[in-house]
């Protein structure tokens, strides 16, 4: 008994018509019957009634059809894992992250995932998360880190909490705090030199908004920079910057924690609702899901 022979036999089970099913398997209608022919004397039985117009199916073809079906599934099946198999073997992932991830958590991730399947390329793409979610939605993606809530205009997305994250304020190491207290209040912002990421940066949406609910507008002696400038602006001495605590903690400047917990931030995995990952991407997801920070799954 052949596979092709299974899958001839069920499409014609399906049609109940001879040459629609070679039709709808791409091959000779004489072929077809031969196969069905070489089936039939395999298993000593006639799998179908043959009449002009009407096909249907004998007691021993109603006793196979669901055995057959069986089969073909489970074959496709095994086709897919082992494609999946392979695709862990070679192939890529593209990843979207905010900056301040980049810097901190997805350099420790990946090292994690190239250990495991070095033969994935690794696509990394920084942004904001409205931009982020723009490109899961138009398929650039594989997956992003987005920091929730997205707002009621993001697209279907499936998100899964990552982790939640202090935020804190960064000083020039070489002067003096800017409170004499272990932590700070975000009233205490108000009047300080700030060095402000440019617009589209979440952290940038986030400590505006948190000045703005202190009742006061923050001010600006440096705007416009990334991360890596931000960081270097405050070590020069030009303001205060609030950061994520995991970027603080390799910065090599004075952190000074907020009290409470209104600075905080969280961090979700994401991907489309409507298109499954790769395996590739799905295995990336897991490795982000065990890592150290991680907080939900």
């Amino acid at each position: 008994m052949q596979f092709q022979q299974l899958r001839y036999f069920a499409t014609v089970a399906d049609v109940r018509h001879f040459t629609r099913a070679a039709e709808a398997l791409h091959v000779a209608q004489p072929s077809l019957s031969q196969q069905i022919r070489a089936l039939e004397r395999e298993l000593g039985a006639e799998l179908f009634h043959r009449a002009r117009g009407n096909i249907t199916l004998t007691d021993a073809g109603e006793a196979l059809l669901p055995l057959a079906r069986r089969i073909l599934a489970d074959t496709e099946t095994a086709r897919r894992e082992v494609q999946e198999v392979a695709q862990l073997r070679r192939g890529r992932v593209r990843l979207g992250a905010p900056p301040s991830l980049c810097a901190s958590l997805v350099p420790d991730v990946l090292r994690t995932y190239h250990a495991r399947f070095p033969g994935i390329e690794l696509h990394v793409e920084e942004g904001g998360s409205q931009d982020l979610v723009r490109r899961l939605a138009d398929g650039g993606l594989d997956l992003a880190l987005v920091i929730t809530p997205l707002g009621a205009a993001a697209p279907a997305l499936a998100t899964a909490e990552l982790l939640r994250e202090d935020l804190v304020v960064v000083s020039a190491p070489s002067g003096p705090p800017p409170v004499r207290r272990r932590r700070m209040r975000v009233e205490e912002l108000r009047d300080r030199p700030l060095v402000m990421f440019r617009r589209g940066y979440d952290l940038r949406e986030i400590t505006v908004a948190a000045c703005r609910a202190a009742g006061f507008e923050p001010s600006f002696t440096v705007e416009g920079g990334e991360m890596d400038a931000v960081l270097g602006f405050v070590r020069a001495g030009l303001g205060l910057a609030v950061v994520p605590g995991m970027v603080a903690a390799r910065s090599g400047l004075c952190v000074t924690p907020f009290e409470g917990d209104r600075m905080r931030r969280t961090v979700a995995i994401a991907h489309r609702k409507d298109a499954v990952p790769p395996r590739a991407a799905r295995e990336l997801r897991r490795v982000l899901l065990e890592h150290p920070e991680a907080t939900g799954g």
